[in-house]
């Protein structure tokens, strides 16, 4: 189904069941068999969600024909470069004496709960109502515990997000680690314009965002994404991005923060794999996200 301005989701709908997939290739990347990163928390926590084709996933029991692009081991190393790029990302920046942490559109993120926080951080989480209390109320019932003191923003990022932020107790002038991951995407335009001018705003000189992008989305349109697509729904993976991305015009995202005073440094998902040891793969699908970015940036102004 298209989106519109006010469409809403829960973890298993729409742009909310992306996250749940995200988490699902979080698991997969961190089960015994891969063991690239350490995340207890995404396998029971896409459970939770209860989505039958990723708790298939999770137990190995969707087949791997021979010449399919469909690769567990494959979607496990690319979650891994992504998911290695913001834990990094995130120690890097507390480690250096930055407290305060904003991970927006934050979906089964568990890195609250996971990550090794210096002590004093506080760690902001802000995504829709329906999402924060489903795993908010999921942890608890596991028993874990978040790891920095944790604070929670729900709120519809189409929304004045930046009020609802600040009522929890957002200190803008303090430096802050912000994230936007799996995010950019899904808002139109002029939100996409309206996050990074609100980032900007609340944030103080120092301060540091890490995002990823895709340069175009066309290529959700493009044949080589709707064969796989089309392989992939025959297996039971449903989500269509081309129906969920807003398609069109929109600001170049390094370039628009560079006019608002944020020094950025960019890698291809291909430059990521590489870093992390990993071959990229050699086949149409994987060239043709070849040009997805990852990016951080340090406000100078």
């Amino acid at each position: 189904m298209a989106r519109t301005d006010r469409d809403r989701w829960d973890l298993a709908t729409s742009v909310g069941a992306t996250a749940t997939m995200v988490a699902a290739q979080r698991a997969l990347a961190a089960s015994p068999e891969y063991a690239l990163i350490d995340d207890p928390f995404a396998a029971p926590l896409v459970r939770a969600v209860g989505m039958e084709v990723y708790i298939r996933l999770l137990d190995g029991q969707i087949p791997v024909e021979q010449d399919s692009e469909f690769d567990p081991a494959r979607m496990a190393r690319g979650m891994a470069c992504r998911t290695r790029f913001f834990d990094r990302f995130f120690l890097d920046a507390t480690g250096s004496g930055i407290g305060q942490v904003v991970i927006l559109a934050s979906g089964l993120d568990a890195r609250a709960y996971r990550l090794p926080w210096p002590a004093g951080t506080v760690v902001y989480e802000a995504d829709m109502p329906e999402v924060i209390e489903f795993k908010t109320s999921t942890l608890r019932g596991l028993g874990a515990e978040p790891t920095a003191e944790r604070r929670t923003v729900a709120v519809d990022l189409r929304d004045d997000w930046a009020v609802a932020l600040q009522a929890a107790g957002f200190d803008p002038k303090a430096r802050t680690v912000w994230s936007a991951e799996g995010l950019l995407v899904y808002l139109p335009d002029v939100a996409q314009d309206a996050l990074f001018d609100n980032i900007t705003a609340l944030s103080a000189p120092g301060s540091r965002l890490a995002f990823e992008f895709v340069p175009d989305t066309a290529i959700f349109q493009d044949e080589r994404w709707r064969s796989h697509h089309d392989r992939m729904r025959e297996l039971g993976f449903d989500i269509d991005f081309n129906d969920l991305v807003y398609h069109g015009q929109r600001s170049h995202i390094v370039d628009y923060l560079a006019r608002a005073g944020w020094r950025t440094s960019s890698r291809t998902v291909k430059e990521l794999h590489e870093e992390n040891g990993f071959g990229y793969p050699d086949d149409d699908l994987a060239a043709a996200f070849a040009d997805l970015t990852y990016c951080s940036a340090v406000l100078t102004g």
